[in-house]
């Protein structure tokens, strides 16, 4: 037990170090952290000039706006999508649920950018390019194979003589579905839309294949970073994890193994 509380304080310290760099560079005078050469590892002269004098000299509302604009309507076309289809593969057989599940996680195993540029070429003759829709549309195709995979294990877990009762009593479909199997798959659905939304909030290749031009915060810092304003895309990245943030803390008691399993648990 005591090496299991050690392994998951490294992988703690392995992930949040990135973010206590980010913190330090943020909050740092740059004289001692990208100006030095042996940049400080930690907080010895905190400053709110770094983040004020980035924030107002670079445009980055429309670019934060258009991501949450678009993990958004990522998250819930991805619902849209992926609730009927989970439902409908939980009360299939599991020989043929099971492969048309794997069949839908390999296309996630393509390159975006291989995808991407046909996508990008036909949006192009849908007059969808350079538009939020688009890329939404596009994104949708890396979250639904999953949140498919999280759903259809939630209504597997729902025992089917709930919905038998139902159906003895006269209830249709959609009243079933509505009445009965979308509240007590409330935190599967919930979990979905919150992986759904966290995989477009960042997404990168897409973004800047379809919309290039007045794209998204991820493209916006890039374009900071490669053109030598390292202090701007310290500045935005902040801004850009405090929604993953509220976002996680508001629906982390649904990021539970139970509601992750998929077709692992059923």
């Amino acid at each position: 037990m005591k090496w299991s509380y050690i392994g998951a304080i490294v992988v703690g310290a392995y992930f949040l170090f990135p973010l206590y760099v980010l913190f330090l560079l943020a909050f740092n005078s740059p004289t001692i952290t990208i100006l030095a050469r042996y940049p400080a590892l930690l907080p010895i002269s905190l400053t709110l000039n770094n983040l004020v004098v980035s924030l107002q000299g670079s445009a980055f509302i429309d670019p934060l706006v258009k991501s949450l604009e678009t993990a958004t309507l990522v998250g819930v076309i991805t619902l849209v999508l992926a609730v009927p289809a989970g439902y409908g593969l939980s009360r299939l057989p599991r020989a043929i649920a099971y492969p048309f599940l794997v069949l839908l996680l390999v296309t996630n195993m393509m390159p975006a950018i291989v995808i991407g540029i046909p996508i990008a070429v036909e949006f192009i003759k849908l007059h969808l390019f350079e538009s939020v829709e688009g890329l939404a549309l596009a994104q949708t195709l890396i979250t639904l194979p999953l949140a498919t995979f999280i759903l259809q294990g939630t209504f597997s877990s729902i025992p089917s003589d709930l919905e038998n009762q139902a159906r003895v009593d006269g209830a249709g479909l959609l009243r079933r579905l509505f009445s009965i199997l979308l509240p007590i798959a409330a935190p599967g659905i919930a979990a979905a839309f919150l992986i759904s939304w966290m995989f477009s909030w960042d997404e990168f290749t897409y973004a800047i294949l379809l919309i290039p031009y007045h794209s998204t915060l991820p493209v916006t810092i890039y374009s900071d970073v490669t053109r030598g304003n390292l202090l701007a895309g310290v500045a935005f990245s902040l801004v850009f994890t405090i929604p993953v943030i509220v976002l996680t803390f508001a629906l982390q008691k649904y990021l539970r193994g139970e509601y992750l399993a998929g077709g692992i648990k059923a």
